[in-house]
């Protein structure tokens, strides 16, 4: 059964979106990723997600290779019309991207779940993988700057996190389910492992975990929890999590990452330039595996995908 098992991954954008790709290549319909929603936001009128569409389009291999967000091929007509009728501009929405957002908060306005909806685009784009956002409920992450407090977005793309942060906080929490679909994963057959993308540990992996009794539930339900460590020589893959670690006084390290996931994790995945600290995480009590965790092209995120399997195959065999 062991060789057979179901992984669960948690995901934020482009990094978590990149193992992902990698996990859906080797698993196929034995793949869950359940994605961070405290991104989302209302801009022009429209519902976007941009984790979520970050994952569906990158499974469903339509994603822009350069910035490994939005639509590949994309143009820009319409965002330089809404800039030129004096709109706002500052949240890149490409034309073929747009298709998306329409659709979507079209469903929404008419009662359909975010779940059903990204179901159905993803049954769209032929991705056999299941794609879950982590609620249906509005979760939303926000920003704290001293006195300031800023919605996710406006942080991180209209201010380009300009800003020092001195917390983070996930409005809706605290009422929000984790997703449905959940339940039914944990009634199909095989043993569940959970992997944690290399997405930011604050902005894309806490959202996830604010959700009342998911850690309670991947505790009960998963055979083997690792984490990949976002963090490689100091320095964040990508985005702002070293900077962030920074400002909230932690030293952005892998580490530092692995001492964030201890109540959680049980192995730790880390980057080859990172081994010096392995003894140091297995003295948290995980297993270590150290390899190269840095994708630079989509062998390298199925190579790193395999080696994470190959890892939460070990565990899970050690541990029945």
């Amino acid at each position: 059964m062991v060789d057979r098992f179901r992984v669960l991954a948690l995901a934020g954008g482009v990094g978590g979106a990149k193992l992902a790709y990698g996990l859906a290549r080797s698993l196929g319909d034995r793949l869950t990723v359940l994605v961070n929603t405290g991104d989302d936001f209302e801009h022009l009128g429209l519902h976007i997600s941009p984790d979520l569409d970050t994952v569906m389009y990158t499974l469903g291999e339509i994603a822009n290779p350069e910035t490994g967000w939005g639509v590949a091929g994309d143009t820009w007509n319409f965002l330089g019309q809404v800039g030129k009728l004096g709109g706002a501009d500052w949240f890149r929405l490409g034309d073929k991207d747009l298709a998306t957002h329409v659709l979507r908060s079209n469903r929404l306005r008419r009662g359909e779940t975010l779940t059903a909806i990204t179901t159905d685009l993803c049954r769209a784009l032929n991705i056999t993988s299941t794609i879950l956002p982590m609620t249906d409920d509005a979760v939303r992450t926000i920003v704290h700057s001293h006195t300031r407090m800023l919605p996710f977005q406006d942080y991180f793309v209209r201010l380009r996190c300009d800003l020092p942060v001195t917390r983070l906080s996930f409005d809706g929490a605290e009422t929000a389910k984790f997703n449905e679909g959940l339940s039914k994963l944990a009634k199909g057959q095989g043993p569940i492992c959970v992997i944690i993308c290399p997405s930011n540990p604050y902005l894309s992996i806490d959202p996830i975990f604010s959700l009342p009794g998911l850690k309670d539930w991947i505790h009960d339900v998963a055979a083997a929890v690792i984490a990949v460590s976002p963090i490689v020589g100091g320095v964040a893959i990508k985005g702002p999590a070293a900077k962030i670690m920074g400002e909230l006084g932690i030293v952005p390290s892998a580490l530092s990452v692995a001492r964030h996931y201890r109540d959680v994790v049980g192995g730790f995945v880390m980057d080859r330039v990172d081994a010096a600290d392995a003894d140091e995480v297995r003295s948290l009590g995980m297993e270590v595996v150290t390899t190269q965790t840095i994708m630079s092209d989509l062998d390298d995120r199925v190579t790193l995908a395999h080696d994470c399997l190959d890892f939460a195959k070990r565990l899970m065999k050690e541990r029945s």
